[in-house]
């Protein structure tokens, strides 16, 4: 049976401090004899705690001190959509959290093809993440939405090296369960000795940038299986396991624990706001075209908001975003709904709406 560990939690370090040694001593992985240990935080642009975006530095702390009381060697790094990895790292407080710790920054930028099987036959991972000897997953509990959640499957995408992550949501299109998929399929690949969640202060809404809002959830969730606290989250969300898209992958890949040891008070989360996850495309494929320029949920840009930094139009891995001026513009016929756009805008400005015709359709199809 796997095991969760699940603890209330705060951000005051003492306390913190016990609660991961404590998990990671019940998680049963030897970090010691000079063993080369790589942390691996949700980074994904620069964002002070506060923000919610990010693994809080504390937590960071606490897993490398734990990793050195041993007599392991951390590394820890990642791979940001935006900002910088230096930069991240400062504003983030991570830098300074770590400071005076012989922690070792470093930046994935070496990429190795690695024989992962079909559908996806190789993919091209950080050669850092393959190189360790141990892989502790650090990830933040946030809504995504194009995922729904992303969670410690999800947070090893940021394994995969610089602009080929918008490659990989390009090959993968619209489809969702063909990147829940590639994401099950990393994960696999890479297999985290163990996963810590984040989800002290954790993030609700148009996550999993800055569209989102702080929500404070004060858990803590650990386990050598990323899977099963991604289902655990579900579970304590009022969700079925098969709501997030990752977990519906990993149990037609075979690999969902059958059954979950929850270690700790399993709350019930109220209240949490979910963003909302429409079909991208359905029916003939003849009218598909027309279901995404008109029915289908898409990025849509606060004109209040938007500040035309162009960091959207850079990144969108199906270049669908064209900029005149001060105004952006979305080519809905090119987008293919990844959602990355939301992801990495600074400001916040950008949310997946569903335009009028698609809720007047969704509205008539529910009576």
């Amino acid at each position: 049976m796997t095991k969760v560990i699940l603890e209330r939690a705060s951000y005051e370090y003492g306390s913190l401090r016990n609660h991961i040694f404590s998990m990671l001593e019940s998680c049963g992985i030897s970090v010691g004899g000079g063993r080369k240990v790589l942390l691996k935080p949700n980074l994904l642009a620069p964002a002070s705690p506060e923000k919610a975006m990010l693994t809080h530095p504390l937590v960071v702390r606490a897993a490398a001190e734990y990793v050195l009381e041993k007599g392991g060697v951390v590394q820890l790094s990642d791979s940001p959509a935006m900002g910088g990895f230096d930069k991240v790292l400062r504003e983030s407080g991570i830098k300074d959290a770590l400071a005076g710790l012989p922690v070792e920054f470093r930046e994935f930028r070496d990429s190795v093809s690695v024989e992962v099987g079909p559908p996806f036959n190789r993919l091209e991972l950080a050669a850092d993440a393959l190189d360790a000897d141990i892989l502790i997953n650090l990830p933040k509990l946030k809504t995504h939405g194009q995922m729904l959640l992303t969670l410690g499957v999800k947070n090893l995408f940021g394994c995969v090296v610089g602009l080929r992550k918008p490659q990989w949501h390009l090959r993968t299109g619209v489809d969702r369960e063909m990147f829940a998929a590639l994401l099950v399929t990393i994960y696999r690949k890479l297999m985290p000795s163990v996963t810590i969640l984040d989800g002290i202060l954790a993030m609700e809404g148009n996550g999993p940038g800055r569209g989102g809002k702080p929500k404070e959830l004060g858990l803590l969730m650990a386990s050598t299986d990323a899977i099963a606290v991604d289902m655990t989250v579900c579970e304590m969300l009022g969700l079925p396991a098969d709501a997030l898209f990752t977990n519906a992958a990993a149990a037609r890949a075979g690999i969902a624990p059958a059954r979950i040891d929850v270690r700790g008070d399993k709350f019930r989360i109220q209240g949490f706001q979910l963003p909302k996850i429409t079909p991208l495309v359905f029916g003939p494929k003849f009218t598909h075209k027309l279901m995404r320029k008109f029915l289908v949920q898409r990025p849509q840009a606060d004109p209040l908001l938007c500040k035309a930094c162009g960091d959207c139009r850079k990144y969108c891995p199906a270049g669908a975003i064209t900029q005149t001026g001060s105004k952006i513009e979305f080519d809905y016929d090119r987008c293919i709904r990844c959602y990355c756009c939301i992801e990495v805008c600074p400001h916040g400005a950008l949310r997946a709406v569903e335009p009028y015709p698609g809720r007047l359709f969704n509205r008539i199809i529910r009576r």
